[in-house]
């Protein structure tokens, strides 16, 4: 798969999650019990970023983990799931917190609803709040995210790709062919 266009490089992706954390921030009137989990592998990373920036910003250091969610997908077999369902890492109890899920690409919301289900697999928050980076359309479930860094119309043959690492100036947002 090579990049097709290159949609967002790494200054409007930085300006994009830097958005994302001033809203979050409007939104949820301070961070008391707030906490925030990266979907394995790629919404990790982004997490982190907003973790980091929360920081940075307001100086509060919010606890993030990670969501493994391959028990919860619905285009595995069992033995599949078996095989490659991860732990998922949470450093605190949800219970009666606001969980905010994160991940870098929605595109049909069947990643976004098996976190949802992961999440409730492990207690019962008083909200749930859905961050991606990139909105690529194609919605097979009623799922839209609480906070989006862009908008991105795609066609099905087509890929977003999100690259966190500033080496070799790569970072950014990426449409790929297949």
């Amino acid at each position: 798969m090579t990049p097709k266009t290159k949609i967002m490089d790494e200054v409007a992706l930085g300006r994009a999650v830097g958005r994302i954390t001033h809203e979050i921030m409007e939104r949820n009137q301070g961070l008391d019990d707030v906490c925030i989990f990266g979907i394995k592998r790629r919404g990790v990373p982004l997490a982190k970023m907003l973790c980091d920036n929360i920081e940075r910003f307001f100086g509060v250091r919010v606890p993030m983990g990670q969501l493994d969610v391959t028990i919860h997908r619905d285009d595995l077999t069992d033995e599949d799931k078996r095989a490659n369902a991860g732990q998922s890492e949470l450093p605190c109890s949800i219970q009666d917190k606001t969980v905010i899920i994160v991940d870098d690409v929605l595109y049909t919301g069947r990643t976004a609803r098996a976190a949802l289900e992961t999440v409730f697999a492990f207690g019962r928050p008083r909200a749930v709040q859905f961050v991606a980076l990139i909105d690529r359309g194609h919605r097979e479930l009623p799922l839209r995210p609480d906070y989006v860094g862009k908008n991105v119309p795609t066609a099905k043959n087509e890929t977003v790709r999100v690259l966190f690492d500033g080496a070799n100036g790569e970072a950014g947002v990426y449409i790929c062919t297949d």
